[in-house]
């Protein structure tokens, strides 16, 4: 099992950013790649970043290329996403999520967090 626990979310104007974070505790973190998925009310849970295990592959929703970024430090157990350049359909819940080799199919994954909310005002 791999626990999960996002923070760092919160409200921001448009054009503003946030990090957020995502602390893993259980089975080695640095055998699973992760993933920040994201759900707007009414919405499919969407993919947005990935990361390999060793942090050498990046993945990234056409939506957000370009103004975020994921990161993981292997050694602290922690995966990020830099979001900058935010816009209002930036709002949603976003999840962290790990499974062994990363993937863009959220129902791949075994292992969630319970959310953070981020809302970008206009």
């Amino acid at each position: 099992q791999v626990q999960l626990v996002e923070s760092g979310g919160g409200l921001v104007q448009a054009g503003g950013s946030l990090r957020l974070s995502c602390g893993a505790s259980g089975r080695t973190f640095s055998n699973y790649g992760m993933g920040w998925f994201r759900q707007a009310p009414g919405k499919e849970r969407e993919f947005v970043a990935a990361i390999g295990w060793s942090g050498g592959s990046t993945y990234y929703a056409d939506s957000v290329k370009g103004r975020f970024t994921i990161s993981r430090d292997n050694a602290k157990n922690m995966v990020y996403l830099q979001m900058n350049s935010l816009k209002p359909e930036d709002t949603a819940v976003y999840y962290c999520a790990a499974r062994t080799f990363v993937n863009r199919d959220y129902k791949s994954y075994p292992y969630w967090g319970q959310g953070t909310q981020v809302t970008v005002s206009s």
